[in-house]
């Protein structure tokens, strides 16, 4: 990885230095929501896969310590060395498989850490032999476009179908956004979020009684390996990050514009995740709906300071990772319909540029359509999510499409 030099007319500067310069408050705040939205959206998963292997409480404790660590350091020192937003996050569909596999299997938590060590090799590998990225490479920008509109869009309907629940919170939280995207465009979802939280706190709705204070304590386990674990876990958890969370990741990079080392970083993900395992890391891996809050408008308008929103929510992800049981009670304080307001608002933008540059060029058009349906409709086809089918059959019609009319004018030329 190379550091960015500085701007025109300026003198270098120190990553430190250069991040409190270019920090804002909307793009501290990007970071924030994508913490909220990304801890409090899957973090059960993450507990019932953990109990599923008979973790005891100060193992689960030890569980957020390491996929914090993970999760912040991944995001934050490659932000500020490519001075491009880097998100990354724990694989949720990866939880999913863990939880329901565990229970199935009877697994030791040893057994477990040896799969997670195992499925860390196999993404290092991925990484370093460069095959993923070859793959995402022949992937068209509006397949790629197409699948971010699909993962996100299912966030932005939660926003509405939350009106069933507390029509007004996402009410004012609304009223607020549209007020602000007209007044305030830079600091509507950060006003929009202040709203919900002064309206759920005067509302008595925030959960303050889950706050308490506790320092994590990390604890080592010591990895078993078994054919069994290998089958069951290991693969299935390798396949799983690859095909639901890493593969949407490169489309929001790519289709956000950012032209990152997607080979290298996997390759640090993979090795974090090797190191971190043993205290319960299972899989790190790139973020794609939080990567959306970072990467784009929202965060801040002008793109070369989108890397501050990546490293603040690196460093609130540390923090989470650190003080453990004050920050989850903190997250977990606020209302369901409060994350998923924020979150739909959040990613309008992101959902809106998706189908425009999805659906621009006619020749990809159908193709990217398919794309956007089969994600959006969160089909799962043997433990693989959508998001996965979703390019498959993009690519495939596509293919059907353009292999008869490719080949003519090739040889024409």
């Amino acid at each position: 990885m190379t550091v960015p030099s500085a701007r025109p007319g300026e003198l270098p500067q120190s990553g430190a230095m250069r991040f409190f310069k270019d920090l804002s408050l909307s793009a501290f705040t990007a970071g924030f929501v994508a913490v909220l939205v990304g801890f409090t959206s899957s973090v059960a998963i993450v507990f019932q896969a953990a109990q599923a292997f008979g973790a005891t409480p100060a193992q689960i404790t030890s569980w957020m310590w390491a996929l914090g660590l993970g999760m912040g350091l991944c995001s934050l020192v490659p932000s500020l060395i490519l001075r491009q937003p880097v998100m990354v996050a724990w694989s949720t569909p990866g939880a999913a498989v863990l939880a329901t596999a565990g229970l199935a299997g009877g697994f030791s938590m040893g057994e477990a850490v040896g799969a997670f060590m195992v499925s860390a090799v196999l993404i290092t590998l991925a990484g370093m032999t460069g095959w993923f990225e070859r793959v995402m490479n022949r992937i068209p920008m509006e397949i790629a476009s197409a699948l971010l509109a699909g993962v996100l869009a299912r966030f932005g309907m939660q926003a509405f179908t939350a009106l069933q629940t507390d029509m007004p919170l996402v009410l004012a939280m609304l009223a607020t956004y549209l007020l602000a995207r007209r007044l305030l465009p830079r600091y509507a979802v950060v006003l929009t979020l202040a709203a919900g939280i002064v309206w759920a706190a005067a509302s008595g709705q925030m959960r303050w009684s889950a706050v308490h204070f506790a320092l994590a304590v990390p604890m080592f386990t010591a990895p078993q390996f078994s054919v069994q674990a290998l089958m069951s876990l290991a693969l299935p958890l390798f396949i799983v990050t690859m095909a639901s969370q890493n593969l949407p990741g490169v489309a929001v990079m790519r289709a956000t514009g950012y032209q990152l080392p997607v080979s290298r970083l996997i390759t640090m993900t993979g090795l974090a995740t090797l190191v971190l395992a043993p205290f319960g890391a299972f899989a790190l891996n790139f973020s794609a709906i939080t990567a959306a809050m970072c990467m784009g408008p929202q965060a801040h308008p002008d793109r070369e300071r989108r890397y501050t929103a990546a490293v603040s929510c690196g460093l609130l992800y540390i923090a989470v990772g650190i003080f453990g049981a004050v920050v989850t009670g903190l997250l977990t304080a606020f209302p369901q319909e409060l994350v998923v307001a924020i979150a739909g608002l959040a990613l309008l933008g992101a959902i809106g540029g998706g189908l425009a540059s999805a659906l621009a060029g006619e020749s990809h058009r159908e193709a990217a359509l398919i794309t956007f349906l089969v994600t959006l409709s969160g089909v799962t086809l043997a433990g693989i999510g959508s998001a996965f089918w979703g390019v498959v059959a993009g690519s495939v019609a596509l293919a059907v499409q353009q292999y008869g009319r490719a080949r003519p004018s090739s040889a024409a030329r």
